[in-house]
This record gives C-alpha cells, sequence and structure tokens, in this order.
C-alpha cells in the first residue's frame, strides 16, 4: 500500500513537519512523489520509520541513527540483537542504581543501618547515574557501547580510598593547569598530560594515546566540559588543556 505524509503521520504519530524533516536530511525519504507533487511513502518506508523511532527512544544523535538505519537489510537483525543487549545491560545498571537508592533511602528512614563502604556505594551509584544524565549519548557515540560499560564497571568496583587517590590527581591538575595558564612551559605541560592520564585510568579499562586525544577534543567542542575546567583553573584552562593533550599525550 501506498501512504500520504499525513497517513504515515497519524499512524506514526510523528508529524508531517517531523516526516518533512526527516526528508530534508535523507533521513526518511518518500518512496516518490506523486504527480501533485506529494510525498509518498510505503512498507518500506514504514519500517525504516518504526526503526529511528526506537533508536531515538534509546536517546541516539540522528547522525547515529542514519548510519544505522543504512546499514544493508541483512544487517538489520543484528543491528537490533545489538541494540537489545544493550537495553539489557542499561536496565541491569538501573536495577542496581534503584537498590543501592531503596537502601539509602531505608538508611535515613531508620530502617537498616548502612558501613561506610555502603554509603560510598551510593554515592558512586549517584554520581555513575548523573554522568549517564549529562554526557551518557555523546560519550557512547564516541568511544562505543562496550567502552563506557566497561569503564562503568571499573567505576563501580572503585574502592573509597582509591577514590580519594583520584580526586587528588585531579585537584593536583587543576592546581598545575592553573598554573600553567600563567607560566606556561612544556615541563609542566608533560605534568599535566601524566596527571590527566593518570585520572583517566581510575576509570578507563585500558589507555590509548588516540583515545585520550579525541576525549580532549570533546572537552572543546562541547560546552558543559569547556565550563568546568574554565571554573575551576582558569578561562582558557581547557583550550590549554586540549593543547597539551594533543602534544603531550
Amino acid at each position: 500500500m501506498n501512504y500520504t505524509i499525513k497517513q504515515m503521520a497519524e499512524m506514526s504519530g510523528v508529524s508531517a513537519r517531523t516526516l518533512r524533516f526527516y526528508d530534508e536530511r535523507s533521513l526518511l525519504k518518500p518512496a516518490f512523489l506523486s504527480e501533485a507533487g506529494y510525498r509518498i511513502y510505503t512498507e518500506k518506508e514504514i519500517d525504516r520509520l518504526q526503526q529511528i523511532l526506537l533508536y531515538r527512544s534509546l536517546g541516539l544523535p540522528l547522525r547515529t541513527i542514519k548510519e544505522m538505519v543504512d546499514r544493508p537489510d541483512e544487517k538489520i537483525q543484528a543491528t537490533l540483537i545489538e541494540q537489545k543487549v544493550q537495553l539489557k545491560q542499561k536496565r541491569q545498571e538501573l536495577d542496581q542504581l534503584l537498590n543501592v537508592l531503596e537502601d539509602t533511602l531505608r538508611y535515613y528512614q531508620g530502617e537498616i543501618n548502612m558501613t561506610n563502604e555502603e554509603k560510598f556505594q551510593t554515592f558512586k551509584a549517584e554520581k555513575l547515574a548523573e554522568n549517564e544524565a549529562q554526557y551518557g549519548t555523546e560519550i557512547r557515540e564516541h568511544y562505543g557501547t562496550e567502552a563506557v560499560a566497561a569503564s562503568n564497571e571499573k567505576w563501580q568496583g572503585m574502592r573509597e580510598a582509591d577514590y580519594q587517590k583520584m580526586q587528588g590527581i585531579e585537584a593536583e591538575l587543576l592546581e598545575k593547569l592553573s598554573d600553567y595558564l600563567a607560566t606556561p612551559n612544556q615541563q609542566l605541560g608533560k605534568e599535566i598530560a601524566a596527571l590527566h592520564k593518570a585520572w583517566l585510568l581510575f576509570s578507563w579499562k585500558e589507555y590509548s594515546s588516540a583515545a585520550h586525544k579525541g576525549l580532549s577534543e570533546m572537552y572543546l567542542a562541547d560546552e558543559r566540559f569547556t565550563r568546568y575546567y574554565d571554573e575551576k583553573s582558569g578561562i582558557g584552562a581547557t583550550e590549554a588543556l586540549y593543547q597539551i593533550i594533543q602534544r603531550y599525550a
């Protein structure tokens, strides 16, 4: 069967305006135009739109979605299986977080006691949830789901003593970065790059200079990252950190 853009909108719940936008971005082109110039869709476009909406519900950016739906038909099943695995993993992480937060609530209500280690587990779960909400989509797009999952697993297994070391390294990094803004020099730049690498290894499963440099590019491209370092070490700190990592990582 053939469907007009109005029928597609009514069937899918996606506005005609959005469908036209998808057409302009070559994300969902109509099968053909009618003699009157109207967009006409077929079952093939319906299937493609269903995939688009599924990936949108996962929070993926449009450029990533386009790459996924442009895959050959024989790879669609593999793509869907991959997304299913990712959703199950995310559900497991959310279930773990809910359990920790439930225990925390019961602790504050006086129903249970919590050790300092258990309180630290709660803190890590909260920080992980916060990081997921702020940067989850971007870091998965940049590094891939497996790398992010491995990093999250390492974070969840971190001991409080290691976390304190991590905090100390970051504090030293921010201080040296501030000094570098005042007096740039090669030795200080190398120290900052080494400190940043050491800080990353508390959560990264493995290190590569390419990934390190890629992260610095994300710092520079995303104002949320830029704001963090510029507020902690001074205006221009993110740009300086980017240049340092690109040169010494």
